[in-house]
């Protein structure tokens, strides 16, 4: 019977401080408006402006068959699987587009 208890007050605590919790995500994504080549692909991809430059590299790479399986990669560790199409040069271009995103 006390566990049911406690773990009620457990429950309604976590009702009552996940807004808060929620609201502080929310204010932490919109100033970390930095994009990297480090950052999960759908990520990038859920930003149109991130996404514009993505799309100027790597044309289609949201079109990919295998894009489920690798969007959750960023595009840095996707380079080396990419049979040479994500090159050192190409996460430079990249990279300098995404940090000239305000």
């Amino acid at each position: 019977m006390k566990f049911i208890t406690l773990a009620a007050l457990g429950l309604a605590a976590v009702a009552i401080t996940a807004p808060a919790v929620a609201e502080d995500s929310a204010a932490t994504t919109a100033t970390a408006a930095a994009f990297t080549v480090d950052m999960p692909i759908e990520a990038l991809m859920a930003d149109e402006r991130a996404k514009a430059v993505v799309a100027k590299h790597l044309p289609g790479i949201d079109q990919h068959p295998a894009y489920d399986q690798f969007k959750a990669l960023s595009l840095k560790s996707l380079a080396p699987f990419s049979q040479g199409m994500i090159t050192e040069e190409v996460l430079g271009k990249i990279e300098a587009d995404l940090a000239a995103i305000k």
